[in-house]
């Protein structure tokens, strides 16, 4: 009780979030060791694009996740649009390499191919989605596909968005995966596909290890970034986003020197 009274007043204590960066994005958000510091609009529901697949791979990891299965491929998912594995119909592949190229190439066709194996369809598997929106009290999100084309129920916003990063890096396995930068990818029938990672900042960025970057024309460029350095963790929410990749790096970077500071 005594604990919890403490962490209420610092709570209290702590200064609201400021707009420190209004360039930065239409809507973004900033958060060091779980604490909020800066936003701008993170309340405000945007089209989240293929951030949407951090919802997916949440909802596919907590319904029952075997990663061995071979999973055959429809041809409603051979035929997805926007960023593809390359997949085909009627090819099987496993279940953990199709997370793979959904997370790290944010792959629509692996996206429609689990979705459609974890719930029968694409549009039932959605249902689990909301529903678990709801769960977390995410109330400015709602999803009509499981991969993030526009759509006008297609909504999140940065501080869901932010909820929602923190849920899903707390799977290991959600977490090793959008820590790489290539995966390879073996069909039934031996075929091999090689993709790299849409984040730009792994490897760029010191202590960069996630998490998910996304685009539609609806959307504009979008981004969550989670990095630590020395036991500080700092998670960057972008929406809409002129320059993401040089804007997220600064942002990085801006919200160590603050954790700096403070000490």
């Amino acid at each position: 009780m005594i604990v919890s009274a403490v962490l209420a007043a610092a709570a209290l204590a702590a200064p609201p979030p400021s707009n420190r960066f209004p360039a930065a994005a239409a809507s973004y958000l900033v958060a060091i060791d779980g604490r909020v510091v800066w936003e701008k609009a993170a309340e405000r529901p945007r089209p989240p694009a293929s951030l949407t697949k951090l919802m997916t791979a949440l909802v596919l990891l907590e319904s029952k996740w075997d990663p061995a299965p071979p999973v055959r491929v429809s041809a409603r998912a051979a035929a997805a649009t926007g960023s593809r594995a390359g997949l085909r119909a009627r090819e099987t592949i496993s279940a953990s390499q199709l997370l793979e190229a959904m997370l790290v190439a944010s792959a629509n066709d692996a996206c429609i191919a689990l979705a459609e194996h974890a719930a029968g369809s694409a549009s039932a598997f959605v249902l689990r989605m909301n529903a678990r929106a709801r769960e977390m009290g995410l109330s400015a999100t709602s999803f009509a596909n499981p991969c993030g084309h526009d759509d006008p129920m297609q909504r999140s916003s940065a501080r869901d968005l932010r909820v929602l990063a923190e849920a899903a890096m707390a799977h290991p396995e959600i977490a090793r995966v959008v820590a790489l930068r290539e995966t390879r990818l073996t069909t039934a029938g031996g075929r091999t596909l090689t993709l790299k990672t849409g984040n730009v900042l792994l490897g760029s960025v010191q202590g960069v290890h996630g998490v998910k970057s996304g685009y539609t024309p609806g959307a504009g460029k979008c981004l969550v970034a989670a990095a630590e350095r020395n036991g500080t963790k700092v998670l960057v929410v972008l929406l809409d986003a002129k320059d993401r990749w040089w804007t997220a790096a600064a942002l990085v970077e801006a919200a160590f020197d603050e954790a700096r500071a403070k000490r």
